[in-house]
């Protein structure tokens, strides 16, 4: 990250990654995740809902650090920043988009998955990285092998990352946070049932005690 804004990574040891689908539900669930000790909350760019959603709880949830995910362009990113993200994630990197994410005035988290990436961003002197999709790339055993040779580099591996396997990758050296979706089952959301959201985030945040 290029920002001087406290780093993502230290904010909590869970990030959820949101797809909200009814911007009515914005607030309440972040609010829900807040109160359960998550304050950074990346909601996807992947429904129309989503940059609503984003301006509905930088303004009325101000605990939270609202971020965006899947951000795949330099549309997106000011569409994103316009709409109040405080950081930015994306699933991969190109120059274009790593160019726009820089010159945007937040953290951002770009996507790698292999050890050449990861290269390239400390070249621009990016050193926080979102590592995705993080058990199919390899999981725990790719992230330690990295950490020998690529200390300065840090990650939130996101993808695939539970409850029973957070702690593993919490565990590295290399790892700051990981983002998850684990404290928002459908079902629970289908019902807004927000205080089982709060208690599934209680539990996802106090992994870092462990």
């Amino acid at each position: 990250m290029t920002s001087a804004l406290p780093s993502v990574l230290d904010l909590a040891p869970v990030v959820p990654v949101v797809v909200i689908e009814d911007a009515a539900d914005a607030v309440p669930l972040a609010r829900a995740l807040v109160a359960g000790g998550l304050p950074a909350i990346e909601v996807t760019l992947r429904t129309p809902a989503a940059l609503d959603a984003i301006r509905a709880i930088a303004a009325e949830v101000p605990d939270a650090v609202v971020g965006a995910g899947t951000v795949l362009s330099a549309a997106g990113v000011a569409d994103a920043v316009a709409a109040g993200s405080r950081f930015l994630v994306s699933p991969g990197w190109t120059e274009g988009l790593l160019d726009a994410m820089t010159s945007s005035g937040v953290p951002f988290l770009p996507g790698v998955s292999t050890t050449s990436e990861v290269v390239a961003l400390l070249e621009h002197g990016v050193r926080e990285m979102k590592f995705f999709p993080a058990e199919a790339a390899g999981g725990v055993p790719y992230l330690k092998s990295l950490s020998g040779p690529l200390p300065q580099a840090r990650f939130c591996p996101t993808g695939g990352v539970s409850l029973a396997s957070a702690p593993g990758y919490l565990a590295l050296p290399n790892v700051g946070c990981v983002g998850g979706t684990w404290m928002l089952p459908a079902d629970a959301l289908a019902a807004r049932d927000w205080a089982r959201v709060e208690s599934l985030a209680r539990e996802a945040a106090e992994l870092r005690a462990r």
